[in-house]
């Protein structure tokens, strides 16, 4: 599979870091009554046969946040979108 990095251009995938599904959104806080919100977080996933948004990290290049846009079946890749402007280089957009 080949990802186009928005910084380097075309690459093949070993040289970016699958970082899971771009979708998910982190429950706000931790009190008890959000216990089923951070099981739903950590444990469920849906498994999708189709078209699929998913967070990379190019890891073995410039580094970049991208969410990438693929069918999960074919591996055609429909979209590669840079992360926020403030993840965009050498961070982590988990920690921001």
């Amino acid at each position: 599979m080949r990802i186009t990095c928005p910084y380097c251009g075309i690459r093949d995938h070993s040289e970016f870091t699958y970082c899971g599904d771009a979708t998910l959104q982190r429950p706000e806080n931790d009190k008890a009554e959000d216990a089923l919100a951070w099981k739903e977080y950590v444990y469920e996933r849906a498994n999708p046969a189709t078209a699929h948004k998913e967070l990379w990290h190019h890891t073995s290049g410039c580094r970049c946040w991208i969410t990438v846009e693929r069918n999960i079946r074919t591996h055609e890749i429909n979209a590669v979108h840079c992360m926020e402007a403030k993840h965009a280089k050498h961070e982590d957009p988990g920690h921001g």
